[in-house]
């Protein structure tokens, strides 16, 4: 067993002792690829001023700047030690800590700044996610899109330990973003089958997972081919239905009347 457990705010820890399993983590790279198709940022006029919100240990900073390098990149998050991984990641862009909770202390300069934002398993991690919302609304600019993911289906054992505080349905997340003033452009719970048949086996290892997954402990081998296999089977996802487990939107910050 862990001689401890981290408490479920300190991201700190988190990031100290998960890093690594989340480098690994098939379920990330999937949330990437829903990211990337409803960000959009092929076709979008430039330039591109991207926000993410929630940065972390900046992976999905770094791949946002290996496929666009002309994109401004600002992460923000409430762990030092994520921002640390983040900078030397993606030594390009500009990582700020900031409680998502409280009102905005960041340089004015970023306030309607972003073209487009990613807040990407983050909500479930607040107790008042439609505060978080409103007050990172602050930072858009007119006209911006906000993409968003929220994990739905059971909770397991590990999500507890982190601080999930609760899991979303598609007409909850839908609710949240209308009453927080955004405009939903898209909302699908995606990943049938094969990421709910994760999920399940998430839930199904239970306090086991925890052990499993810190960086003390190397993957045992068993953990490691199944994160291959569901790799594989990931690419036959759905993501255009409501019956999967990870749910995925996108919203627009209203134009300003003239």
């Amino acid at each position: 067993m862990l001689s401890s457990s981290p408490t479920p705010d300190d991201w700190n820890d988190h990031w100290s002792t998960y890093a690594k399993a989340v480098e690994q983590n098939p379920a990330q790279a999937y949330r990437r690829q829903l990211v990337f198709e409803r960000l959009a940022l092929d076709d979008a006029p430039r330039p591109l001023r991207v926000l993410e919100l929630g940065s972390g240990q900046g992976d999905l900073s770094r791949e946002i700047h290996g496929r666009y390098p002309d994109a401004q990149l600002l992460g923000m998050d409430i762990s030092e030690t994520g921002l640390e991984m983040a900078r030397k990641k993606v030594p390009a862009g500009v990582f700020l800590r900031q409680d998502f909770t409280q009102t905005l202390t960041i340089p004015e300069t970023y306030f309607g700044w972003a073209t487009h934002a990613v807040c990407t398993e983050v909500l479930e991690h607040v107790d008042d996610p439609l505060v978080v919302l409103k007050n990172v609304r602050a930072c858009l600019a007119p006209g911006a899109r906000l993409v968003i993911t929220v994990p739905g289906g059971p909770m397991s054992a590990f999500d507890r330990h982190i601080g999930h505080r609760k899991h979303f349905t598609a007409a909850g997340l839908s609710e949240l973003l209308t009453s927080a003033g955004l405009e939903v452009e898209t909302l699908n719970g995606a990943g049938f089958p094969f990421f709910n048949l994760y999920r399940l086996m998430v839930v199904a290892r239970g306090q086991k997972l925890i052990q499993d997954v810190a960086a003390t402990s190397p993957l045992p081998a068993s953990a490691q081919a199944a994160m291959r296999a569901f790799s594989w089977l990931f690419r036959w996802n759905t993501a255009s239905t409501q019956r999967g487990w990870q749910i995925v939107a996108s919203a627009l910050e209203p134009k300003r009347a003239a």
